[in-house]
């Protein structure tokens, strides 16, 4: 993890459930900048693991990993997972007390954050959905952009944690308003991956150095942080790092099935869909999405 330095916050007492390749480094975080931080993950030894590097303790269930905690943070992998991390039993909102308030950073659908937020309202548990943007990279850094949907209060509350490992943390509207302004940038990335690929291709069948064609036009209007960050390692064909081709797909989707219920019509977006089934196809679901370029 880079080191960085921490603006002072009071000490917290927070938990964190999910420690894949976003939860590990966000959580470690938040341990860096002094809160006292219990984790829990489904495979324990990913919790022990982090326990090791990072100090703090972890839990057998998310009942236990949030007792006592003001703060609980989330991150793992799809509805179904947050689900079963929140609800039942040994679930989250079981072990935490009113008061206390969950921030959400998968990336999931609004139609769950709005259920969540209500099933926390009738325990006096405020719920944040706050998915972010900016990979591995930018959580390791502790730059990641978090897009939030809910009540101002909790929203308050947890921003000066959440600055942690951020370095914008936005309150965009009501509950799923932040998973909707993650479906806006997954949006945006795919449009933009799409033709950079095509640009590159092009560039290396006319016979271009499109090392050299990069630094130029990246200093121009064709520049984005998709050209600055992966063009050049899509030129020399690496694509082992980064944000999984598998979970861009299960991005789109949530993408598409939000479309079909507001109506917006979404062409360029459902056809890059497709181009990422492709990769798939070509044994590509664990690469960067900046693999796209593989399919031309």
């Amino acid at each position: 993890m880079t080191t960085r330095a921490y603006n002072p916050v009071t000490s917290r007492r927070v938990a964190f459930l999910g420690l894949g390749v976003m939860g590990h480094p966000m959580a470690g975080h938040l341990a860096r900048a002094g809160h006292q931080v219990t984790v829990y993950n489904r495979t324990t030894a990913k919790a022990e693991a982090w326990v090791a590097e990072y100090g703090g303790a972890f839990a057998a269930t998310p009942a236990a990993a949030v007792k006592g905690a003001e703060l609980v943070f989330c991150c793992v992998g799809n509805d179904d997972d947050l689900r079963s991390v929140v609800l039942g039993e040994q679930g989250a909102f079981a072990g935490m007390a009113a008061g206390a308030v969950f921030v959400d950073h998968t990336t999931a659908s609004a139609a769950v954050a709005r259920e969540l937020h209500a099933e926390g309202a009738q325990r006096g548990i405020p719920f944040v959905d706050a998915p972010v943007s900016g990979g591995q990279a930018g959580a390791v850094n502790g730059a990641l952009t978090v897009m939030c949907g809910g009540d101002a209060a909790p929203f308050d509350a947890m921003k000066p944690l959440v600055l942690a490992f951020a370095k914008a943390v936005t309150l965009l509207g009501g509950p799923g308003s932040g998973q909707l302004a993650k479906m806006v940038n997954q949006i945006c990335i795919a449009g933009v991956v799409q033709g950079l690929s095509e640009a590159v291709r092009f560039g290396q069948n006319a016979g271009l150095d499109m090392h050299q064609v990069l630094d130029v036009i990246g200093k121009g209007a064709a520049q984005s942080w998709q050209m600055d960050n992966r063009g050049k390692t899509m030129v020399d064909d690496k694509f082992d790092f980064g944000f999984a081709v598998d979970w861009m797909r299960k991005d789109l989707g949530l993408v598409l099935d939000e479309a079909r219920r507001n109506g917006s019509r979404l062409p360029l977006t459902a056809l890059v869909d497709q181009f990422y089934a492709d990769v798939q196809a070509l044994g590509g679901n664990r690469w960067d999405t900046s693999s796209l370029i593989k399919r031309l």
